[in-house]
């Protein structure tokens, strides 16, 4: 098994890529923990994973936005859990798709604190363990929209950006440590993620992918996965995907078109 014995904590493994990803690495003998904010999903997963592949897992209940938990829980891992392998900063979010000067407040901050703040806080709170072991690895799930700006995308896109100035950084940072640094950067993928920055507006969220077919999560999860798993001696700087459909963030041809 390529993961096997390895450690690895995946953030927003309820649901999408995180989801797709804790079932792939799990599959490939990693043992996990998954964090998030829906409890049950994230118990349902854990018991389905590990009953399937005989790994250990253990689910982490908090909101990744509130540095408190996040050290809470973090500091709370015992001597099995604490020497994590790998780190993949899944969870992100996008809220609303207005111009700048139509923008609500209220939907800047939840990105910035969850794509931006959230991925520096648990980024923080693992890293000193890595340094320590000089060994480890964070794989931080960006996007084309960390590339290249879309209309009314501002904010969100501002958040990719800034993961991708990230990564980059991060990877300077630690060269002497001889740990690596990773940036999965997907286009149009089809998880919840059109539903929640449309509110819950399933026709509209559903609009987003008509007339293409988009990339799955299981897409992206075997990009992760690929990057977990070269030699010692490699570093994968960063992947970007996109459905063959999609160019960059402002290109795309629809069947209807």
């Amino acid at each position: 098994m390529l993961l096997k014995d390895k450690t690895v904590l995946i953030t927003g493994a309820s649901s999408g890529i995180g989801k797709s990803t804790a079932e792939l690495f799990s599959k490939n003998g990693a043992n996990l923990i998954l964090t998030g904010r829906r409890k049950e999903r994230l118990e349902e997963l854990k018991q389905k994973l590990s009953s399937e592949y005989s790994v250990s897992i253990l689910s982490l209940v908090f909101d990744i936005r509130n540095y408190d938990e996040v050290k809470k829980n973090i500091s709370s891992l015992n001597s099995v859990w604490k020497n994590i392998d790998i780190l993949i900063n899944n969870a992100g979010m996008g809220r609303g798709l207005d111009k700048f000067q139509d923008g609500n407040v209220e939907n800047w901050e939840e990105m910035i604190d969850t794509n931006l703040k959230g991925l520096l806080y648990i980024t923080k709170e693992i890293l000193p363990v890595m340094v320590e072991r000089k060994s480890g690895h964070i794989i931080n799930i960006g996007s084309t929209a960390g590339h290249d700006v879309y209309p009314a995308g501002n904010i969100y896109c501002a958040t990719k950006f800034a993961v991708n100035a990230i990564s980059q950084s991060l990877r300077i940072d630690l060269l002497d440590k001889r740990i690596k640094v990773s940036s999965v950067d997907p286009g149009m993928v089809e998880t919840e993620f059109s539903n929640v920055r449309f509110f819950g507006d399933t026709e509209r969220a559903k609009s987003v992918y008509k007339g293409l077919t988009p990339l799955t999560p299981e897409d992206v999860a075997e990009a992760i996965l690929f990057c977990a798993t070269r030699p010692y001696h490699v570093n994968i700087n960063e992947i970007i995907l996109t459905p063959i459909a999609q160019a960059q963030s402002n290109f795309i041809i629809r069947e209807n078109q």
